[in-house]
């Protein structure tokens, strides 16, 4: 539960990171980290990202992965309150997008309604960029029209109580996963029981747009089995559909990570 204080003297920014290329982080995400004076960062925000930051500001990690989470979303929230009570420039340091499973609306809808001064600076997600990095274009003339992104991992209790995974699989033509390498073979049954072929094409993208960048490519039949060969974990985004057959050609020309210091 949040506390209502409206003596706040400062604002709160949530800024979008992007998914790890610091060529990626918008200018103005990159100005506010300059000039912040505290900055409460999420796991997945890059090294060369975090050291954009103003050395003389407070950090302060709230990475949550799976099955170690540092704070809890409640906490993190009254965190923010607190700083903004107490500093001009308080950055939410959020992975890819904050308002793209990034918890973004509900964290500015308890800051709202604390009375606190909040703006949202908007990142390019992970859904987006990293099969951009990978060769594999989401929509495309001759074969795709349509692309739905969604969750793999959903939170108990929320406003329902599952994915529609029939209906994606019938209304898509590509499907982006997010947080989806622990259910997947959950997910691939649920969208081979809606009648999707298992020879559908999927990649999975791990770490996209860093460095340390690994795809897998295969079939709804084969990945799971490939993912177990290959040790390959979180975090990582699965696209499923035609476009990715693309992959072998345009991966030839994929974007650099951009090494360098701002």
């Amino acid at each position: 539960m949040t506390t209502t204080n409206t003596d706040c003297i400062g604002k709160v920014y949530l800024v979008g990171a992007g998914p790890g290329d610091p060529g990626l982080l918008t200018l103005k995400g990159k100005a506010l980290l300059e000039c912040a004076d505290v900055v409460v960062y999420d796991a997945l925000v890059s090294e060369p990202i975090l050291a954009m930051i103003n050395p003389i500001a407070e950090r302060i990690d709230a990475g949550k992965r799976r099955g170690r989470h540092s704070m809890a979303q409640e906490e993190i929230t009254q965190l923010l309150i607190e700083k903004a009570q107490e500093a001009a420039i308080v950055v939410r340091l959020k992975g890819g997008d904050p308002f793209i499973f990034g918890r973004g609306g509900e964290e500015m809808t308890d800051l709202i309604a604390a009375g606190v001064s909040v703006e949202m600076v908007p990142g390019i997600t992970s859904g987006i960029a990293a099969p951009a990095y990978a060769g594999i274009p989401l929509t495309h003339r001759s074969y795709s029209s349509s692309v739905t992104f969604v969750t793999g991992h959903e939170e108990a209790g929320k406003y329902r109580p599952a994915v529609n995974w029939g209906a994606i699989a019938q209304g898509s033509e590509t499907i982006v996963i997010y947080m989806g390498v622990h259910n997947l073979p959950h997910i691939i049954e649920q969208l081979h029981q809606a009648g999707m072929s298992l020879a559908t094409p999927i990649a999975m993208v791990r770490w996209g747009t860093r460095p340390e960048q690994e795809e897998l490519i295969g079939t709804l039949e084969t990945i799971c089995a490939q993912m177990e060969s290959a040790n390959f974990g979180a975090p990582a985004i699965a696209v499923i559909g035609n476009v990715v057959n693309l992959h072998e050609i345009l991966s030839q020309c994929r974007p650099q990570f951009l090494d360098v210091k701002f």
